[in-house]
C-alpha cells in the first residue's frame, strides 16, 4: 500500500512538473529568458498546506541541483537533499524512487526541456545565420550556462565513468539533442548560402566545443584560477571565429591596392 501511494505521488509530481515546463516553453520566446526557476513562487490562491505540497517536487529538485553541483553525485546523500529542502528523507522518496531518479529529474527539468523550444523557434526563425547563432547562444547562456545547471556538465566529466547509466542518460537527454539543434542551424546556413558545407559531425562539434569549455571553465575555479569568463562576450567572440572559418566568402569590391591585407567580411550584419 505504501509503495502504491508513493507511485501515485511520483506520477502526480511528474505530471505537475511537465505541465509547468510546458507552460514555460509555450509562453517564453528565445529572446526572453525564463523566470528564475530556483525562486519560483507557488500559486498564491491555493491553501497553504496544499501550496506547500505542490511546491515540494520543485524544492527537492532545486536542492538536489545545488548539492549535486557543489558536492558531486556520489558525495550527495538523499538525506542531504531532503534536509536542504526542509523535508524528511521519506518525503523525498515519495516523489523520487532513488537518487538516480532524482538526478534524471533535475536534468530533465533544468536542461532537457530547453530543446523542444529551441527546435520550435528554429522553425519560425527568418533572420540570417549570424543572427540565429547569436540568438541561440544568448538564450542558452541565460537559461543554462549562467545558472547552476551548467555545473552538471563538470559533474558528468568527473563522475560519468563511475556512473555509466547516468552518463548514457546525460548523453541522450542533453548532448545528442544539443548536437541535433546545432546540426539544424548549420544545415539551414548551408541551404541559405551563408555557410560552407563541412563534414559532419566535426562542424557540429566545432560549435559545441566552446559551449562545453565555457561550462567547464566557469564551474571549476581550480582550472580557471577564479577568473570566470564573461559568457556572453566569450560566445560572441566564438561566433565571430566560426563565421570567419565557416562563412561563405563574399567577393571584395573597390579594393584599395595600397591598403594592408585583411580578412574579407563574410556576412553582413542584419
Amino acid at each position: 500500500m505504501k509503495h502504491t501511494r508513493a507511485a501515485l505521488v511520483r506520477r502526480e509530481a511528474s505530471a505537475n512538473l511537465r505541465k509547468r515546463r510546458d507552460t514555460l516553453l509555450t509562453s517564453q520566446s528565445l529572446k526572453m529568458p525564463y523566470p528564475d526557476l530556483l525562486s519560483a513562487a507557488a500559486p498564491a490562491l491555493l491553501p497553504k498546506r496544499e501550496r506547500r505540497k505542490d511546491a515540494r517536487p520543485r524544492e527537492l529538485l532545486d536542492a538536489a541541483l545545488v548539492l549535486f553541483v557543489k558536492q558531486g553525485f556520489a558525495a550527495t546523500k538523499a538525506e542531504d537533499v531532503a534536509r536542504h529542502a526542509g523535508v524528511s528523507k521519506g518525503t523525498l522518496f515519495l516523489y523520487f524512487s532513488s537518487k538516480e531518479d532524482l538526478f534524471k529529474a533535475v536534468v530533465r527539468e533544468n536542461i532537457t526541456g530547453q530543446f523542444s523550444e529551441f527546435n520550435a523557434a528554429l522553425d519560425r526563425f527568418t533572420g540570417s545565420t549570424e543572427m540565429l547563432l547569436r540568438t541561440f547562444m544568448t538564450a542558452w547562456w541565460e537559461r543554462v550556462g549562467a545558472t547552476h545547471s551548467a555545473g552538471i556538465c563538470k559533474l558528468m566529466v568527473s563522475e560519468g565513468g563511475q556512473f555509466p547509466e547516468l552518463a548514457d542518460f546525460y548523453r541522450s537527454e542533453v548532448i545528442d539533442p544539443a548536437c541535433q539543434v546545432i546540426a539544424r542551424v548549420l544545415e539551414r546556413g548551408v541551404q541559405r548560402g551563408e555557410l560552407i558545407a563541412l563534414k559532419a559531425p566535426h562542424s557540429v562539434y566545432t560549435v559545441l566545443a566552446p559551449i562545453v569549455f565555457l561550462m567547464l571553465w566557469n564551474s571549476a575555479p581550480s582550472l580557471s584560477g577564479m577568473r570566470a569568463l564573461d559568457g556572453k562576450a566569450f560566445l560572441d567572440a566564438q561566433i565571430d571565429i566560426l563565421l570567419l572559418g565557416m562563412g561563405v566568402p563574399k567577393a571584395p569590391t573597390n579594393l584599395d591596392p595600397n591598403a594592408p591585407l585583411r580578412s574579407v567580411a563574410l556576412t553582413e550584419k542584419q
